[in-house]
């Protein structure tokens, strides 16, 4: 076995970037996070000892609890994590990291940063087996008539259909395993992925006879499939959120599923005037209202799927509604990257302009 203190040459020398001042805010953390290929901050003091550890899922936690970017990242940092010594080896850690949940852990010496290990440095490659189920039977009624003789998700943005961008996305994060559900021109999709023997993955497709909604889909998978969660998501949504970061945030908080939310803003044209009686009590001059919307991304618990039963017609928020008043759990995956739902004229038009610019290619 190797430890590694002796393979310290070898070591990943990108952990000092990640460095953070226990000052700085939250934007500074995120922003080093979305930058930096260990997506993990490290906050130490000014003799480098290690204060915290920020990830994208704490910051993610901490904007629903209606934190700012530009409050201190002392707010949102774990200020107890996971931490191993040099003379950890390759095997203890990758034991330690599973057995944590985490996807890196700082090596300290009497409490100072030496180092940062990753499990995808570890491991290599991140190779995930929950399935991926993407929802491409919709009719795309709104982009008509691009889609009179063409589903909507194999509609090209750039120069590749919706569907195959959004299939290697997920491949680039190191999932395997697809399910695509098909209802309008289903050929159309067969016909391009196969079995997904082009991208070195397996592609099985899930046929509605008629619309189920997007959860009733769910009823249709089969029953062997494996013990863990599902990540689902329309196949008309151009994002660049990580994936593995949300299964993450998922496993981290037990959860029967997570919805992927997007901040939507609104405002109100007018000036709002609220009352007591005939009495003003204040006044506020075309105020912005601010929500959280769907964003069409979940993932699911083994639970959820084998809740619906075959053929059965439900929507995703109808289906998670059911659960909440079961007494389960629905959490909140907050989307900060860049995320469009292509539903319209304009949304797709957008998309091939932004295509060139994000590096979906």
């Amino acid at each position: 076995m190797i430890s590694v203190l002796s393979d310290r040459e070898n070591m990943n020398k990108q952990w000092k970037k990640v460095i953070i001042a226990q000052d700085s805010t939250i934007l500074s953390a995120l922003k080093l996070i979305n930058d930096e290929a260990l997506k993990v901050a490290l906050v130490v003091d000014e003799n480098d000892v290690l204060l915290g550890v920020v990830t994208d899922g704490d910051i993610r936690r901490g904007l629903l609890n209606d934190l700012q970017l530009n409050d201190s990242v002392s707010l949102v940092m774990n200020v107890k994590p996971v931490v191993a010594s040099p003379e950890a080896t390759s095997e203890e850690l990758t034991a330690l990291m599973e057995s944590e949940g985490v996807l890196t852990i700082p090596i300290t010496e009497a409490g100072k940063v030496i180092g940062l290990e990753t499990l995808h440095q570890l491991l290599a490659r991140p190779k995930f087996n929950n399935p991926i189920f993407i929802m491409a039977g919709g009719f795309g009624t709104r982009l008509k008539p691009l889609t009179d003789d063409c589903p909507k998700p194999m509609l090209k943005v750039g120069e590749k259909p919706i569907l195959e961008t959004v299939l290697e996305s997920f491949i680039k994060a190191g999932f395997v395993n697809f399910y695509i559900s098909t209802h309008y021109m289903p050929e159309k999709i067969h016909e391009h992925f196969g079995r997904g023997e082009k991208w070195g993955v397996t592609i099985e497709y899930i046929h509605e006879e008629s619309p189920l909604g997007t959860g009733g889909a769910l009823g249709l998978l089969p029953k062997d499939l494996p013990d863990l969660p599902i990540i689902m998501m329309n196949g008309d949504v151009l994002t660049k959120v990580d994936f593995g970061h949300l299964l993450a945030f998922h496993n981290e908080t037990s959860g029967d599923a997570t919805m992927c939310v997007r901040e939507y803003e609104y405002q109100i044209p007018y000036g709002v005037v609220n009352g007591v009686d005939h009495r003003v009590v204040s006044m506020v001059e075309k105020p912005v209202q601010r929500f959280f919307v769907n964003a069409g991304i979940y993932v699911v618990s083994p639970d959820v799927v084998k809740s619906v039963p075959r053929n059965h017609v439900i929507d995703m928020p109808t289906l998670l509604e059911n659960r909440m008043d079961n007494g389960g759990s629905v959490l909140m995956f907050p989307v900060h990257e860049y995320w469009l739902d292509i539903g319209q004229m304009d949304d797709f038009q957008r998309a091939q302009s932004d295509i060139l610019s994000l590096g979906f290619d």
